[in-house]
């Protein structure tokens, strides 16, 4: 097999080595064979049919669908956090903790989602901003922030000698990055097919000095709801966790010209997304029916009317993935009392299990003399999105 693209001499801490220069995607040949081209049409449909299940109150499961996608990419980097503890995050832009972290890949994704709901083209100031999202709560030093690398960089291993792949040099990246954006923002290739293109070929410019695979992954994001209109674009992270191995292997083929077989992988991945996102809107809908039954059957609030405050509780999730008195009351105009009351009678019934963030993670607005307010979630519901919902 022969390299696409180009090894080229660099001199790191006065020792020589050898940097890969991908080709241009302006002339590389993207086209795809037979099997490659039929998966595409196939993920194509189920990226179409998980959009149609979404249905008309689609905001919320496109919050959690967004948050699903966001916490496997961290994982796919190593960073993993309970779901309660990312969700509390979000809230807090100077957590400087690993669920900070995965908050912040929340938001760098949902700038990525944003902006392909628009007109505007794809432009290199844009993708900075994105990485100056993720790295907000970061140890990333300042001057490596929201802006192209200056400095050799390599993937895998230690210094150039023995690592994975060393990146291009610093003075090819322009090149490359225009080459790379021209190409996102055109329509000739499949949608499904340009967004495996161009996430390989992100990862080897490896234009960032830190959070080239979230920002490649949240590239994915963009191209998909872009291309296809979508209000949210399917988990692939999901996805892709589930097979690091033939993820990364995948990626060593394109750079060796593999261009149909890593684009066949990819494709299956993006069908396995749109059938979880299918899925995981059922899901719900069978935990949201399943509270109705526990709250009606609880002998504590069998008689309960159905406006009555505990059932108006459940409808803020999955919205609100964390609820307090204060929010409910907020949200429902009822007094901290009453909201207080409503979340323990659907604590008692089983529905929703008190939960203590650890003290690195900012608490809850104060309820009542200084007192953090009492928070709780449902298991059920975050067992949907992330492997540990709750630290044991």
């Amino acid at each position: 097999m022969e390299l696409a693209g180009t090894e080229v001499p660099i001199v790191w801490r006065g020792r020589r080595a050898h940097a890969f220069v991908p080709q241009l995607l302006a002339e590389r040949d993207v086209s795809l064979d037979q099997r490659a081209a039929t998966r595409c049409g196939v993920a194509e449909a189920s990226v179409v049919q998980g959009a149609a299940a979404l249905g008309e109150d689609y905001a919320p499961l496109a919050r959690l669908l967004l948050r699903a996608e966001g916490i496997a990419s961290s994982y796919i980097e190593g960073v993993s956090a309970p779901i309660v503890d990312v969700v509390l995050a979000e809230h807090d832009a100077d957590s400087h903790t690993p669920a900070g972290w995965v908050a912040a890949n929340l938001a760098a994704t949902n700038q990525a989602i944003a902006h392909a709901s628009g007109t505007d083209r794809l432009g290199l100031g844009e993708l900075c901003r994105w990485h100056e999202a993720l790295m907000a709560a970061s140890p990333t030093p300042a001057r490596h922030v929201g802006r192209i690398r200056d400095e050799q960089g390599w993937i895998g291993g230690h210094p150039p000698f023995d690592a994975h792949l060393v990146a291009p040099p610093p003075g090819t990246l322009a090149a490359l990055l225009d080459d790379l954006l021209a190409f996102v923002n055109d329509t000739e290739v499949h949608p499904v097919a340009a967004a495996g293109v161009a996430h390989a070929q992100f990862e080897i410019v490896h234009p960032f000095a830190d959070g080239n695979g979230r920002i490649g992954r949240a590239l994915v994001s963009w191209l998909l709801t872009r291309r296809f209109g979508l209000l949210a674009p399917p988990p692939v992270s999901v996805r892709l966790v589930a097979d690091v191995g033939g993820y990364t292997a995948g990626l060593t083929r394109y750079r060796f010209g593999e261009t149909s077989a890593f684009v066949s992988w990819f494709a299956d991945a993006v069908s396995g997304a749109g059938h979880a996102q299918q899925q995981l809107v059922k899901d719900v809908e069978q935990v949201r029916a399943g509270w109705e039954s526990t709250l009606s059957a609880h002998g504590a609030v069998r008689r309960l009317r159905s406006d009555a405050a505990a059932r108006r509780v459940l409808h803020l999730l999955p919205r609100q993935l964390v609820l307090s008195a204060p929010l409910v009351a907020r949200e429902l105009g009822l007094t901290r009392q009453g909201a207080g009351a409503a979340l323990r009678t659907l604590g008692a019934a089983g529905i929703l299990t008190p939960y203590r963030p650890p003290s690195a993670v900012p608490a809850t607005r104060a309820e009542g003399r200084g007192r953090p307010a009492a928070l709780y979630v449902s298991e059920q519901l975050l067992g949907l999105v992330g492997a540990s919902p709750l630290p044991r």
